[in-house]
């Protein structure tokens, strides 16, 4: 992180970052949570077609998202139904094991970001 002295404000930013930075403040949390599994999926996709380590890179942070699921709803003060964090749960963790395999199922990967970004934007 750069100093205070060296950071960017908002006001100070480039016009597209403050265009970025008013588009996130009118999200709600939910469709944060979605563009971040928006951006996984992009990610996904275009590793299918990158060099090795773009799709390590793509493949590694797909698992740092879908192991904060995994904990998330594990979390006994998660107020979701049990039931439905039940299923969240083996989703994540079915997930984490394609991204664990030798020669992971990008495909399914991105089809499973996908469906919950649009469950996160109803």
């Amino acid at each position: 992180m750069l100093p205070m002295t060296d950071q960017i404000s908002v006001a100070e930013a480039p016009p597209a970052a403050a265009g970025a930075a008013a588009y996130r403040r009118r999200l709600t949390p939910k469709q944060m949570e979605a563009e971040v599994f928006a951006r996984a999926t992009r990610a996904i996709r275009a590793a299918d077609a990158a060099d090795p380590l773009s799709r390590a890179r793509a493949v590694a942070d797909n698992r740092r998202l879908w192991e904060a699921v995994r904990a998330s709803v594990m979390d006994p003060t998660n107020t979701l139904p049990t039931p439905l964090r039940a299923q969240i749960a083996g989703v994540a963790i079915a997930v984490l094991r394609e991204c664990d395999s030798a020669e992971p199922d990008l495909g399914f990967v991105a089809e499973m970001n996908e469906h919950f970004a649009a469950g996160l934007w109803r």
